[in-house]
């Protein structure tokens, strides 16, 4: 018979103090049903059995630095929001992200994309800001483009965001278009109430009073550089780093990320925040020994590839592909790409779990298809995770629900922070706590 759950969720009130005195009140912190669901989901393995009992004798979680939150909790909560920053915090993630990119007026702000406003935002249901952006909604199937770089941070401010959606070129009307879309295991529930787009220095302040670490995105410009002629690409990565140095966070708290080596060499050999600084890879499918020998020359530690580059089935698997009853652990093995990484002394970060529809099938699971895709299911996210800690060793997974990977590094203790911990774990130099996270009493497991 079907194993259900239920659950006594202990909602404590806790606190984080900024360093400007402030508190930020984080009222109901928990992981929720879904990490439960999905070890549910899993076919019996002795990884399940594990999971399972730990479920059954944890009655609280701790922060842990292993989960990292992907543009936040963006699985349903509108990315790089203040909103999305907290659910991140509330599921336990001990690092969350912050794209970032900048305005009209050079001022640095977390969006995924310097042109993404269109779909991200409501600008195209404004017809003064609508009129502003390289290229308008004008309702006669042209695609419209709405950059950062159209618009002062004063005018960014009085936008809504949401969830990155959009109804499509065809839409009739500009409201069709800004609020159609979104992918139906998505919701657009925590977009109503205007959530606003912080800046760069905002979500340093926000996500450090709740206890967090940073891994800035320094994303790539969609204008010619240098930007108006002087705003050079050097001074854009370098801008990025002074505002943790300007909020006072050391380097140690800090993983500045870009998919252009040429940032990661310039944070590796002219500031103080190189040492974890991460190369992104998503093309690197063929020559990627030579390229990791290039980091390492450069003074590069740490690479974060996608997840489908790191795992690879075994050639077991194989002929097992189509036996529905056999459990993906032990069935995936360790690509070639990460043993590479590991040979040439790199650390590793990998992205994103819960990115994809459910069910472990796209873009993320492509290296595992077609061999697997008849025995994976949903609660194989929480094998994939098993291989990619204990096989590949990484440092840490982004997933756009953190409470998934929260929930993982609690039972196989991975990146975990004692509550009340000294400021060796805390990122604000003492003013900000990790949070612990109560589900005080996982009740039945029963039939």
């Amino acid at each position: 018979m079907l194993l259900s759950f239920t659950f006594l969720l202990g909602l404590l009130p806790l606190h984080a103090v900024a360093d400007d005195g402030s508190s930020h009140t984080v009222p109901y912190v928990s992981l929720g049903p879904r990490p439960f669901w999905l070890v549910n989901q899993m076919k019996d393995s002795s990884l399940k059995q594990e999971l399972e009992a730990c479920a059954n004798e944890k009655t609280s979680y701790e922060v842990s630095d292993f989960s990292i939150g992907h543009r936040g909790a963006c699985l349903q909560f509108p990315e790089h929001t203040l909103e999305s920053y907290h659910a991140a915090a509330l599921m336990g993630a001990g690092i969350i992200e912050c794209d970032v990119t900048f305005t009209q007026d050079r001022q640095l702000i977390c969006r995924h994309a310097q042109c993404d406003l269109h779909t991200t935002t409501d600008v195209v249901t404004r017809p003064e800001l609508n009129a502003k952006c390289s290229v308008p909604f004008a309702g006669d199937g042209t695609a419209p483009k709405c950059c950062a770089s159209d618009f002062t941070l004063e005018e960014i401010k009085t936008l809504c965001a949401k969830m990155d959606s959009s109804g499509g070129n065809d839409a009739a009307t500009p409201e069709e278009y800004a609020f159609g879309g979104t992918a139906d295991f998505r919701t657009d529930l925590y977009q109503e109430s205007c959530p606003r787009i912080p800046t760069h220095k905002e979500s340093i302040e926000f996500i450090g009073s709740l206890g967090g670490k940073f891994t800035p995105e320094l994303k790539s410009p969609a204008v010619e550089m240098p930007y108006e002629g002087d705003y050079t690409q050097e001074m854009y990565a370098q801008q990025m780093i002074d505002e943790y140095i300007d909020m006072g966070i050391e380097p140690k708290n800090v993983w500045p990320q870009s998919f252009n080596d040429q940032d990661v060499f310039y944070w590796v050999t002219n500031t103080d925040f190189g040492g974890q600084a991460v190369a992104l890879d998503e093309s690197h499918v063929e020559d990627f020994s030579e390229w990791h020998a290039t980091l390492v020359e450069n003074g590069v530690s740490i690479v974060a590839p996608p997840l489908w580059m790191l795992v690879e089935p075994k050639e077991s698997s194989v002929s097992r592909q189509r036996d529905s009853g056999v459990s993906a652990l032990g069935l995936v093995g360790v690509s070639k790409y990460a043993e590479s990484a590991k040979e040439h002394g790199l650390d590793i970060i990998t992205w994103s779990l819960e990115r994809s529809a459910p069910g472990p099938s796209g873009w993320y699971w492509q290296s595992l298809e077609p061999t697997l895709n008849s025995t994976l299911t949903d609660g194989d996210k929480l094998s994939l995770l098993h291989v990619l800690a204990n096989d590949v060793g990484v440092l840490g997974v982004f997933s756009d629900w953190p409470a998934t990977t929260t929930f993982f590094a609690n039972c196989m203790n991975l990146g975990l922070r004692e509550p009340d911990s000294d400021s060796e774990s805390d990122p604000t130099s003492g003013s900000a706590r990790s949070l612990s996270i109560s589900v005080g009493g996982m009740v039945g497991w029963w039939y």
